[in-house]
């Protein structure tokens, strides 16, 4: 159990990779904080996470708001006393569309959720890491930070890139109390997000490129798998990663070394 102990935070964690890490890094031993918008989401996460003999809790919050997640938070130190893994994965797509068809309020909420979320996150975090260190893991992309092609993503990519760059700064910032800060830039994965994306006059701009050996070459195509990206998020939480901080570590199957 390589997290024996430790107290995790996962935002996003109702479906996809917030809810494949969740179950994964308290398989391993974490109480976990899961949080999203609505309780009632949480209810597969929390119910799979007690099966397997873990234990978990649910957050409720908007992580762009920043009077619940400063609530969230402190009820899960309240809880268990200590704070050690934060996994900043909350995130949208939002629109995308041309950007001079993007109105300003459609830039403003992908910002908020992606880019202030992970900040909120981190801000009410840190404090209950400081004693002891620990790592936090933010979940970016292949879009603004290895691959620029997808045009009409501009509010989505801007929000990835800022989340790489807050995060490099944040790394050493809070090296001197030994709270690990990395970056994981997942490409194509079966999840919900896709489903959820909006799109406006999205094939005015959209890059028509064919790939003969599929756009994802290690798998021929085949988009990646939450439960893979979890690993990944172990990996960092645990003390198996305990010198690497400021990195950008991209699974994507090598999508972005051919769809750059």
């Amino acid at each position: 159990m390589q997290l024996e102990g430790r107290v995790a935070l996962v935002t996003g964690a109702s479906a996809g990779i917030g809810k494949a890490s969740a179950l994964l890094l308290a398989q391993e031993g974490a109480k976990v904080g899961v949080l999203a918008r609505r309780e009632d989401a949480l209810g597969e996460t929390i119910q799979a996470i007690e099966a397997a003999g873990g234990e978990a809790m649910a957050l409720v919050a908007d992580v762009s708001a920043p009077d619940q997640m400063r609530a969230a938070v402190d009820r899960l130190a309240e809880r268990w006393g200590r704070l050690d893994i934060v996994f900043a994965n909350a995130g949208i797509n939002g629109l995308w569309a041309p950007v001079e068809e993007i109105e300003p309020e459609e830039w403003d909420e992908t910002l908020d959720i992606n880019l202030k979320g992970t900040f909120l996150t981190v801000k009410y975090a840190v404090p209950y890491m400081k004693e002891r260190g620990g790592s936090i893991i933010i979940d970016s992309s292949v879009n603004g930070t290895r691959m620029f092609g997808n045009s009409g993503a501009s509010a989505y990519a801007s929000s990835k890139a800022g989340q790489a760059a807050f995060a490099k700064i944040i790394a050493v910032e809070l090296a001197r109390y030994k709270i690990r800060v990395n970056v994981i830039c997942p490409g194509a994965i079966t999840t919900e997000i896709m489903r959820n994306t909006r799109s406006r006059h999205f094939d005015r701009v959209r890059k028509r490129i064919r790939y003969l050996d599929g756009a994802i070459p290690l798998t021929g195509g085949m988009p990646g798998k939450a439960e893979q990206v979890a690993r990944l998020v172990l990996f960092l939480a645990s003390d198996a990663s305990d010198h690497i901080t400021g990195s950008e570590i991209w699974i994507d199957g090598g999508e972005s070394l051919v769809e750059g």
